[in-house]
């Protein structure tokens, strides 16, 4: 009898078991980074794992905080064994541990899927490319333009560093056990460069423009104490029509007026 896992909801676990959905993640990152260091997340039974391994120019880790996935993986893939790590993704340093650079990949847990990307963010500096499956409409709001109601602060940030690519939408019925809404796969490619400002005075701009999105940027952005005449074109508009160029633009004015 084969050795299975038993899906566990605590942890999110959706275990995808379509092979060529499955190869098509796993070709979408070699496609950007055929060779190098490359961590898979929530590995579960392996069905990326297996596509991962044999592509020889990459060196596969994975990271499992599931106990008994971690015993089956042992078991089926032993010369994985010494880069399996039963650590939580969240709490991995990966500017130490990995100085160089490593690729993250995997069918991310829905539960914790925002806390990785924003893991992702602040490890961008080793993180060139990011393949990941999260739920559609999660997936949907990473990649938004601005000017739709699915564009906010997750948006903004992440496009801020990192180029966003829908690749395709996985459906229910390919999961054990099926998940209740359908799954978005994406890539992340790291933009190079200056960003253009202060990153920590962006990321406040931003939340403070979004935590009260229906309103104009001269009432949501009060507390910077500016006014209309030194907001100028920003003081009419709302966060969500500002594009990622126009919102360094505003985090610069905001940050010449302190």
């Amino acid at each position: 009898m084969t050795q299975t896992v038993r899906a566990k909801k605590h942890l999110g676990q959706h275990f995808l078991n379509d092979q060529n959905i499955a190869g098509n993640i796993v070709q979408a990152l070699v496609d950007v980074y055929p060779s190098g260091q490359v961590l898979e997340v929530g590995p579960g039974m392996g069905v990326l794992t297996q596509f991962l391994l044999a592509e020889k120019g990459l060196v596969t880790w994975a990271t499992e905080v599931d106990s008994e996935s971690v015993t089956y993986l042992m078991a089926t893939y032993p010369h994985l064994s010494q880069r399996l790590l039963n650590e939580d993704f969240l709490a991995i340093d990966f500017t130490q541990r990995y100085p160089e650079s490593i690729a993250i990949i995997g069918n991310f847990p829905y539960n914790i899927s925002s806390q990785i990307v924003f893991h992702i963010l602040e490890h961008r500096s080793v993180i060139p490319f990011m393949v990941g499956m999260f739920q559609k409409e999660v997936a949907e709001r990473i990649g938004a333009t601005h000017g739709g109601k699915d564009y906010g602060i997750m948006s903004v940030i992440t496009q801020a560093f990192y180029h966003v690519e829908y690749l395709f939408t996985v459906h229910e019925h390919v999961f054990t056990p099926p998940p209740k809404v359908k799954s978005g796969v994406i890539r992340l490619t790291r933009k190079e460069g200056e960003l253009g400002c202060d990153e920590k005075m962006l990321r406040t701009v931003v939340k403070t423009a979004f935590n009260q999105r229906r309103k104009k940027l001269r009432n949501a952005l009060s507390t910077f104490g500016l006014n209309d005449e030194e907001l100028g074109e920003f003081a009419s508009k709302r966060a969500e029509e500002l594009s990622i160029a126009k919102f360094i633009e505003l985090t610069n004015l905001i940050a010449s007026k302190k």
